[in-house]
């Protein structure tokens, strides 16, 4: 029975949102909200940013069918928070709100989702275990929900790449809690990823539609929560969780720390995320986003290994192997730049 109404719900969500997401990218939509371009943009003409209200509105009908039908009250706490990130979003691609005042909602919403019980309790590494004192819990728990949730919105800058994070990431959490035997983890993330597949289909390159921060803030949070769900419910350790969203959080906090020492305000919006500069250095938005669903899709291939062979040796050789692959990575963003540079000087003119 459970295989039938997982496939159902699947389908509804991918339905719902892939037609949403059509209607929605036309400008006679009453949901249609024009991101123009500029200077930090890596798009040339005006394209609907009202992706993330079809995505979002599908995986709360179905969402809704299903739990409620379920009687399943596990999910209420994540669905209100999801609400209120998703409308003040909403207010903000409308009218641009300000910056504190977008911070102190995601730290509240962070804070209720503590207060529902949904906390970080141990942080833990292939043989190492931590238990958390109360007070490092609240805090460390406030840090990743707000900071998934800001990081979503900064890596929501390229056709495709948001929305594929999202179905791949989700749907590596569903693999993991099917395996987990979790039935309520699989379904939810299962109808996100795929509400999120409906939604690409309309946003890959070249993208008519963009998920705006109304769907990259909510999946953000729904994503840094479904981590510590999986973790806390033993379906798998934290740190497989980070690896499967590792292709957005590494690429996120390792700018941010890059712009914090070169003493750049790090709060303003910039254009020096490593997949910008790789479509900066001349790749095409395709192929930058095909490049980053390689990577996408061997994290979760990888952390679905370590976290069904619980050998701790092997665990330890995948996280070694991401590190690597990731040092390796950076560095050839950096070679493309520098070749593009000197391509720029030596075709310059003459003195």
């Amino acid at each position: 029975m459970f295989p039938i109404l997982l496939a159902a719900s699947a389908f509804l969500s991918f339905a719902l949102s892939w037609w949403l997401t059509i209607r929605f990218a036309k400008p006679q939509s009453i949901f249609y909200i024009a991101d123009l371009p500029n200077a930090r943009s890596l798009h040339s003409h005006p394209v609907s940013r009202s992706g993330g209200i079809a995505l979002l509105f599908a995986t709360y009908a179905v969402g809704v069918g299903v739990f409620g039908a379920r009687a399943d009250a596990s999910m209420v706490p994540l669905g209100a928070a999801g609400l209120v990130l998703g409308t003040v979003a909403f207010v903000d691609d409308r009218r641009s709100l300000a910056p504190g005042l977008r911070l102190l909602v995601h730290v509240l919403v962070a804070i209720g989702l503590i207060a529902a019980g949904l906390a970080i309790s141990v942080v833990d590494l292939p043989g190492v275990r931590w238990e958390l004192t109360a007070w490092v819990s609240v805090v460390s728990t406030v840090i990743w929900i707000v900071w998934m949730i800001n990081l979503y919105n900064f890596m929501d800058g390229m056709d495709g790449y948001a929305g594929g994070m999202t179905v791949v990431g989700f749907a590596a959490l569903a693999a993991l809690g099917w395996v987990g035997n979790d039935h309520v983890f699989v379904l939810a993330n299962t109808i996100v990823a795929a509400a999120a597949l409906g939604f690409l289909l309309v946003n890959f390159p070249p993208a008519r539609i963009f998920m705006g921060d109304t769907g990259s803030s909510t999946l953000g949070c729904f994503a840094a929560a479904m981590v510590i769900w999986g973790s806390e419910r033993r379906i798998f350790p934290l740190w497989i969780g980070v690896l499967v969203f590792s292709p957005f959080i590494v690429d996120a906090t390792v700018t941010l720390l890059r712009r914090f020492f070169r003493g750049e305000t790090v709060w303003e919006a910039h254009a020096t995320h490593y997949y910008q500069r790789l479509v900066r250095s001349g790749w095409s938005h395709r192929r930058t986003v095909l490049l980053q669903y390689v990577l996408m899709l061997a994290c979760s291939v990888s952390a679905f290994a370590a976290a069904s062979a619980k050998n701790t040796p092997a665990q330890w050789g995948v996280l070694g192997l991401w590190v690597g692959i990731y040092v390796l990575y950076f560095a050839a963003v950096a070679r493309f730049e520098s070749r593009l540079n000197r391509s720029d000087r030596s075709s310059g003119p003459i003195a």
